[in-house]
């Protein structure tokens, strides 16, 4: 079930809600865990069993550390095996099959395995719980119920953000409920809404329009990849907007995940913005157990790309998503090398080389095979003796021109700021006045592209 269905808005969220803020204190946690099962289980049951078995194991080896905890290496181990195991077989068994296959020549059998929606943000999240009861950084959660709730809970389990236990530990023992964080997370819901249904959804159009075209030329290459970076970036953020707002009228603060990457003077503080969760993961439970960056220069790179290639292949089973991955470490390297001190000098350039290369890198994301992703890279350099335009080009880069601006514009500060300061000034009480109008207003014209039956896809859901 999607954040952004008429299903999930009209028919689902209403009845949770209410239900949840009538059931006293004590038993919010079970309401919320019940909604969240019901949520997960909405489209394939069975996938539930997946993630209870995970919760399961999490608790059990959290509790077995304590009781043993001369032997708690051991249960890290099995408990990491556990998780891996079910998200490499779920997710990575027939890549690997045919991976082997195409190097050995041999005839291996072609699996054909359902992903469990949500498996690589819940199987990150038992880990990170796993590991911090190990370092003794957090006590084991001695009631299941709260473990539960914690990895479950439907407002980040299917799409993020990563949610340390951490965290939200004392918030899942008792937590305050405002009407003023109920508002605010009603306001950021709605707006994480319409950067997902007005801008995301009307972006993969202009993408579809490209993937199906026959000839296409080098501004509609461009055009495509600079649809296809907005629309990757508000897809997730708008849905990750979604996840915070509903966890604050809930109770819950979320981490932010995003924080206008493209504004980015270089691709290390790119990351620094972009799915913020995910990359304080790698960094914290990969990087640094490995090393991080005090160690020899060689080891050092092959952290690097040790990291990088597997938050690729987070991503996806595929070898585009692996070298998308690597492709950033390069950058990352040259960058801490030498680069980064050269950018600093070059106000301007910088974040031309930034939207540059972040434009070839989501172009290699978005490939359906690497032989893809080389002809539409080589397509933006010109290659291939393909026309500069045509008439088809004038013509999408017409119609999605208001799109294509709103969301560059909606991808940085610039709204934010002019929002606050016109709320400092004498316009505040009647913006104040406006707000509930405007954001129902939002949520009108979303659900009337919803009921029309306008693309809605997500791509993180392959996730």
């Amino acid at each position: 079930m999607l954040f952004s269905s008429i299903p999930f808005l009209f028919y689902f969220l209403p009845p949770v809600l209410l239900l949840y803020f009538l059931t006293p204190d004590r038993w919010k946690n079970l309401t919320l865990l019940l909604s969240s099962l019901v949520f997960y289980g909405w489209g394939e049951p069975r996938f539930l069993l997946f993630m209870l078995a995970s919760i399961a194991q999490g608790y059990a080896f959290g509790r077995l550390m304590e009781r043993y905890p001369r032997h708690k290496r051991l249960f890290l181990a099995l408990s990491a095996v556990l998780s891996l195991g079910l998200l490499g077989y779920c997710k990575y068994a027939g890549f690997f099959l045919r991976t082997l296959g195409a190097l050995t020549g041999l005839s291996l059998p072609a699996l054909q395995i359902a992903l469990p929606i949500g498996i690589s943000f819940y199987t990150f999240q038992v880990l990170s719980y796993v590991v911090d009861v190990y370092r003794g950084t957090v006590p084991p959660q001695r009631n299941l119920l709260q473990l539960a709730t914690y990895v479950a809970m439907f407002p980040q389990l299917i799409a993020g953000p990563i949610v340390r236990y951490a965290d939200i530990a004392p918030e899942l023992t008792r937590r305050r409920h405002t009407l003023t964080d109920a508002a605010a997370g009603a306001r950021r819901f709605v707006v994480g809404l319409g950067k997902k249904v007005l801008i995301a959804n009307v972006l993969y159009e202009l993408m579809s329009a490209f993937l199906q075209s026959t000839q296409p030329s080098v501004l509609f290459t461009w055009l495509y990849a600079v649809a296809c970076a907005l629309q990757i970036y508000f897809d997730f953020s708008g849905y990750s907007d979604m996840a915070i707002g509903l966890g604050r009228i809930m109770g819950f603060r979320f981490a932010e995940n995003f924080n206008y990457p493209f504004i980015s003077g270089s691709l290390t503080e790119f990351w620094r913005r972009w799915h913020i969760s995910l990359g304080s993961w790698f960094r914290d439970y990969v990087y640094i157990p490995l090393g991080g960056s005090r160690v020899r220069l060689g080891r050092w790179v092959l952290n690097l790309l040790v990291v990088w290639g597997l938050t690729g292949l987070w991503h996806g089973a595929a070898w585009t998503f692996v070298l998308w991955g690597l492709y950033f470490a390069v950058f990352l390297l040259l960058e801490k090398l030498f680069l980064g001190r050269l950018l600093r000098r070059l106000p301007v350039l910088r974040h031309v080389y930034v939207l540059t290369a972040a434009l070839f890198s989501f172009v290699l994301f978005d490939a359906s095979s690497l032989s893809a992703a080389i002809g539409a890279a080589g397509s933006m350099l010109g290659l291939g003796h393909l026309p500069m335009w045509d008439g088809g080009t004038l013509y999408y880069l017409h119609s999605y021109a208001p799109v294509l601006l709103a969301a560059a514009v909606g991808s940085t500060p610039l709204p934010a700021v002019l929002c606050r300061r016109m709320a400092a000034g004498r316009a505040g009480r009647v913006l104040d006045a406006l707000e509930p109008i405007a954001l129902l207003a939002l949520l009108a014209v979303c659900t009337a592209f919803l009921v029309s039956g306008s693309a809605n896809p997500f791509l993180y859901f392959r996730f």
